[in-house]
Order: C-alpha cells, then structure tokens, then sequence
C-alpha cells in the first residue's frame, strides 16, 4: 500500500526564473495551500479547498497556521570539513587556508573523526532548512566516505567530492595525479548515483593542481556519467595572479579549467568574482555555474559578485553559503548578504529573485531541477515548514506583511535557523524544532 501524507498551509515555489518571464509567471502561491507526498513524491499541489475533498478520509492532513511551506534550500558549495573552523579570525583567502584550513583537514585522515563532523554537519544543514548541497570533502578519501555514509543513512540527496591536490599545500594534504584519479574513480563506483548520491570530481582549485591532475579530472569526466566537476574559481585578485603565473599559456583563470575539459553543464565553479566577459561567454556555452557566495566573499575581503553581469550572459547562478570562509549554514542569512552586495553595486535583488536562487536556482544550477528545488508533481519531497512566529520581531514584521514578496524579504533580512519548523526529505521528517 503506497503511504500517503498531507500538509495544509501557505505554500510557495517557484516555476521558472523571474528574469526570463514575467513576475507572477514564475512562482505559484497558495495562501491556504495543500501538498500531499505519497511514497517520497509530491502527489498533489495546490489550493486545499479544491484539493481536499479528493482525499481519503482515512489520509491524516497535518495543518500549520501561520507557516509557509517552501522548496528545502539548495547549497551550491559548502566545505563539510571546515564545519568547526567557522568563525576563524580574519585574513585574506590564501593566508586564511594555511593558518586555518589545512590544519582542520588534517584531522580527516582519521574516519571516526570525519564521521563525528558529517553527522553535526548534516544536522546543521537541515536545522537551517537545506535539503541538497554540493559539498567538498577533504585530500583523504575517508572523508568522502564518511560524508556519503551520513547522508545515505537519512536518505538526502548529496553531491561529494574528495579534494584532488599535489602541489602548494603542506606534505600532509598532497595526494598525486595517480592517487588521486585511483582514489577518486573508487568512489565514484562506490557511491556514485548510489539512492540520492552523486560524486563531484573536485580539484581544490587550479593553484594545488599540477596540470597532470587536472588531466586526470578530466579524464574521470570523460570515463563515467553524470559526474559533477566542483572547484573554485577567481575569487581572490591575490589567487588570480598566481593562477596566471602558473599557467602563463593560460589566456584566463577559466581557460585553465577549460584546456583540461572540466567545463559541462555540471561543472559548478565557486565565487567567479573577478571573471571577464570572455570567460561568461564560456561558461555560457558550456552550461558551466556559477556559485554565488556573499557572505565568504565579505568575510575574506574577496569581492563583490556581479549577479547582474553573469546573468546578462545567461550563466546560472546558484546561491553557496561556503562555510566555513562562509560565515553562516543559514540560507536566510546567505541572502541577506547577498542583497547588500547588490545593493553596494547600484543593483536591486528581487525578493522572489533571491527565493529562486536559494530553491530553484539552484536546483538547475545542479542540474537537479527536475528531482528537487520546487514543489511540481512528481519531484522529490523536499521541503521546509517555515514559523512565521519564531521570534517576537518576525512575528510583528510579518504580521504587517501586504504581499508574499514582502513577507519573502522580512525572512530573508530577519529570519535564522530559529523559523526553520521542520524540514523534510523524501516525506520524511529529518529535522523538527524542539
């Protein structure tokens, strides 16, 4: 017998990226709402007068007044090892990684130790409301399957990738161009597409990758299907000039990646602050994204992303809280800044603009669009129960709310880990406020 469950309450997603079409065009909203699962999958949506009386009367409907339902929240890129380094006291990017970073990594050598920090990690994630994440591991292969073992355990859809890494980091960290690829393509057979898994194959970023093993990555791609390719990318001007130093044949940072055929459509580069119009142009054609990172940029003084520029250029852009450069695992406070940093541009970040990017954004940046980051029949039940009561101020802001984008961008200024109720994966509860 399939298992059937419902839930009443306002309900939003969104349905296609309001850039491209017009506002009420890209999300669907009911404010008395009706999501019913059954088996995992989102059976029904909509509004829960009509939908209702189609139920049996024996299927229970759990009812949530002054809550909204939305799409759980999708991570572009989040670092799992550096979860207890969070908060680090502050340096610029490559100072950062060797007085901070590469000693935290170290300790994923052990796989107890990695498996104690994926647990918290993932409890983290889904206690701010994420469902889905692009996540970098550590140089040790352990770490990965440590991570994959956590979320397989709660059915999450996960995307993981061991660090590949043989030059400019301490002896300990270095793995090399044939370690690399063997441990890699040992994973990938292990977990890859395994339920809700899926490996990224993940190069730390150019500088620690000798142009054999970024060789090797690319010769990963081309032997198994539906790989990820997740690194980093001109986030630093610091980094940048050393990229170009490196590789003097190189025309850009990106052509570095490009000459060793790591860009696809699930290639997810990170940060692509400091990027020309000639490197757009080819992520475009490739269908290579771009993880958008503003609370990291702030923190280690990296920049300011051009959301604009990148999506003039038809590039897509999903939202990565980055932790631990990043200084949050909340999507809500991700956004937050996001919108300054828009805002310190000239630019305006639509409330339902920066709701897409955290959901479906994302979702199609992951290539995943058709499986999570909306709430369409027949996708994957993923979401989040939202309080819009949790604290004393969000409760009085929201009760004075005129409109769903108003009440969107009082969340997104406002709201934390706190306004997370319940967050739910496959139909099933995996996280719920005590």
């Amino acid at each position: 017998m399939p298992i059937i469950k419902a839930w009443r309450s306002a309900i939003l997603h969104c349905i296609a990226n309001p850039t491209d079409v017009a506002h009420e065009q890209a999300f669907q909203y009911f404010e008395d709402g009706l999501l019913v699962v059954e088996d995992g999958h989102i059976s029904a949506l909509g509004d829960a007068q009509t939908l209702l009386p189609s139920l049996s009367p024996d299927i229970d409907v759990e009812h949530h007044s002054n809550a909204l339902i939305i799409p759980g929240f999708i991570d572009t890129h989040i670092h799992y090892p550096q979860s207890d380094m969070i908060a680090s006291y502050g340096v610029q990017l490559l100072d950062w990684l060797n007085t901070y970073t590469f000693p935290e990594e170290r300790k994923f050598a052990d796989k107890d130790y990695a498996s104690q920090v994926a647990k918290r990690f993932l409890e983290e994630l889904l206690r701010n409301g994420t469902t889905t994440a692009l996540v970098f591991g550590t140089v040790h292969k352990a770490s990965v399957e440590a991570f994959f073992e956590a979320a397989e355990a709660q059915d999450l859809r996960m995307i993981c990738g061991k660090v590949m890494m043989d030059r400019h980091a301490p002896d300990y960290l270095t793995d090399t161009p044939e370690s690399s690829y063997q441990d890699s393509k040992a994973l990938i057979e292990n977990w890859h597409e395994k339920g809700r898994l899926h490996y990224a194959v993940t190069p730390r970023f150019a500088p620690t990758s000798s142009s054999e093993q970024l060789a090797q990555a690319g010769k990963l791609l081309s032997e198994f299907d539906n790989l990820y390719l997740h690194t980093h990318l001109s986030e630093n001007l610091k980094e940048c000039e050393w990229v170009q130093a490196l590789f003097p044949d190189s025309s850009h940072y990106l052509d570095v990646y490009d000459q060793h055929q790591l860009l696809s459509e699930r290639s997810v580069f990170a940060h692509g602050i400091h990027l020309c119009d000639q490197e757009y142009q080819r992520l475009s054609e490739t269908g290579s994204a771009i993880a958008f990172c503003p609370t990291s940029n702030l923190f280690l003084g990296s920049g300011l992303f051009n959301l604009e520029k990148a999506e003039l250029h038809k590039v897509n852009v999903g939202m990565g809280t980055d932790v631990g450069g990043g200084t949050s695992f909340s999507m809500f406070s991700t956004l937050n800044e996001a919108y300054k940093v828009i805002q310190m541009q000239g630019q305006n970040l639509d409330p339902m603009k920066s709701f897409y990017l955290a959901t479906l954004g994302g979702a199609k940046a992951l290539r995943l669009e058709d499986r999570v980051g909306n709430l369409a029949v027949g996708t994957e039940a993923d979401f989040v129960i939202l309080d819009k009561a949790a604290t004393p101020l969000l409760n009085t802001r929201l009760a004075r709310s005129s409109s769903i984008q108003d009440t969107l961008f009082a969340l997104m200024i406002l709201a934390d880990d706190r306004a997370i109720k319940a967050t739910y994966a496959m139909g099933q509860c995996v996280h719920r406020r005590d």
